[in-house]
């Protein structure tokens, strides 16, 4: 348990990550119903980018850094906006091109400035500090519930929710060497419990030949309905620095596929930083 995600908030994964969470987001409030965002590894909840940690990696720099001094065009501007909105809410400040933006929001932070009055998020995070800081962010809100424990029970513990919908984000630091075995055993362990939920989970990519035996491995769970997007700054390399990553989700809504057609190959060409970049977006599993 040695993985410090300040080290690396802003880069060119969680701008990814969080652009597509925020658009899961927005889409699963379409209905008036409330659902529940269970994140099992939580993190502090918000990221001070000035900080000595995060300024030793400058990662920031190849991700939000580059966003923000981006032009889109429409539509993609428009499914950025509710991501870069979180932003913004969280360093209260409007984000400016070239001026490091004060602090960037995790998950949590993204989920809780998008809630509705009816919606309720579940935090879990292991890391004694980093839950300490969490836990104090969200100290009286009745919105949010914070415990400390390792996000691996809270799929077998808090599913499925009383709301009877709910989005689940399984994003751990694949600092084990079995940890895709794990997330597959999690995804199972989610969707035989919640069948219906939208689960989200974000993987380094690294070894190709690695993420082919995933692929093959979620393939052959049974489970329905799964969409697959990855991105990549430049071309992976087994041994090298972390410059591609992917998403899967479980139950996704109705079209997000077709929105990240358009939003995952700009957020590549925005932060490439090398050959063999680019994006792709395909139906794993389809219905």
């Amino acid at each position: 348990m040695n993985y410090r995600h300040i080290f690396h908030a802003g880069n060119f994964a969680d701008v990814f990550k969080h652009a597509v969470l925020a658009r899961i987001i927005v889409h699963m409030q379409k209905k008036d119903a409330a659902f529940r965002f269970i994140d099992i590894h939580a993190g502090r909840g918000a990221y001070d980018l000035s900080s000595t940690q995060a300024m030793k990696t400058g990662e920031w720099q190849g991700g939000i850094g580059r966003i923000i001094g981006t032009q889109f065009a429409e539509p993609v501007r428009a499914l950025l906006t509710p991501y870069l909105d979180s932003i913004a809410a969280t360093t209260a400040a409007p984000l400016v091109s070239g001026e490091l933006p004060r602090k960037y929001p995790g998950s949590p932070a993204i989920m809780r400035y998008l809630a509705r009055r009816n919606d309720r998020l579940t935090l879990t995070e292991l890391h004694p500090e980093d839950y300490a800081a969490l836990a104090k962010v969200y100290e009286g809100d009745y919105q949010v519930k914070v415990i400390e424990l390792d996000g691996w029970l809270a799929l077998k513990g808090f599913l499925p929710p009383k709301e009877k919908r709910g989005l689940i984000l399984i994003d751990p630091p694949f600092e084990e060497t079995n940890e895709f075995d794990r997330v597959l055993n999690g995804l199972v362990d989610a969707h035989r419990k919640f069948a219906t939920g939208v689960q989200m989970v974000w993987f380094p990519i690294k070894d190709l030949r690695e993420i082919r035996r995933f692929r093959d491995a979620v393939k052959a769970t049974g489970i329905r309905r799964v969409l697959m997007a990855e991105l990549a700054t430049r071309q992976p390399v087994p041994d090298g620095t972390l410059s591609a990553c992917g998403l899967l989700i479980v139950n996704p809504p109705w079209t997000l596929d077709t929105e990240l057609e358009a939003l995952a190959p700009a957020l590549a060409k925005a932060m490439a930083t090398g050959p063999g970049g680019g994006a792709s977006v395909d139906w794993l599993v389809p219905e």
